[in-house]
């Protein structure tokens, strides 16, 4: 397990100008990422076509959770690991955008689990190296890394921009 780093706060470009207000501490996005209950997944299909569903995740330090049994999100994130992940909420928005991979090791898959049964109140197993729970198999569990992750109060107060240094990156 690798905990992100502490991401880099500054100002987004909105509607072609950057932004002045103040910026929003990491804490705010982060408590809304750990706080939320549906989150909205897009993906893109192997053909380019858009796939965006609701689903389930939990924020640990080292990322975005989440299972799905969804065949065209499964189909998109083999060909196309980027995601854009968007909460309910558009008043006070919370987008980030990243890259995710399947989770395999039976260790993540039991961290994941537990922490996903302990939010939604579920009885989610790890099966077979995946998820499945008391209806039968969910699918494959997958790590979303953000790269950026861009924020806002309601009005549009305050937008931030988060971007995490890649791992890749000379320091």
């Amino acid at each position: 397990m690798h905990r992100l780093p502490e991401p880099q706060a500054s100002p987004p470009v909105l509607f072609g100008e950057t932004a002045t207000s103040a910026l929003l501490p990491w804490s705010w996005a982060a408590g809304r990422l750990t706080g939320a209950r549906n989150y909205w997944v897009a993906t893109v299909q192997p053909d380019g076509r858009p796939h965006c569903r609701p689903l389930w995740a939990v924020w640990l330090e080292d990322g975005l959770w989440f299972t799905t049994g969804s065949r065209q999100a499964v189909r998109g994130l083999r060909s196309n690991p980027n995601v854009s992940v968007n909460l309910e909420d558009g008043s006070e928005a919370l987008i980030l955008e990243g890259v995710v991979e399947q989770v395999t090791t039976l260790a993540d898959l039991h961290r994941f689990v537990a922490a996903y049964n302990a939010k939604y109140d579920h009885t989610a197993v790890v099966d077979g190296g995946e998820i499945a729970d008391a209806e039968g198999p969910i699918g494959p569990a997958y790590r979303a890394r953000p790269r950026v992750v861009f924020g806002w109060q309601s009005d549009m107060r305050d937008p931030t921009r988060w971007t995490f240094r890649s791992e890749a990156a000379p320091t």
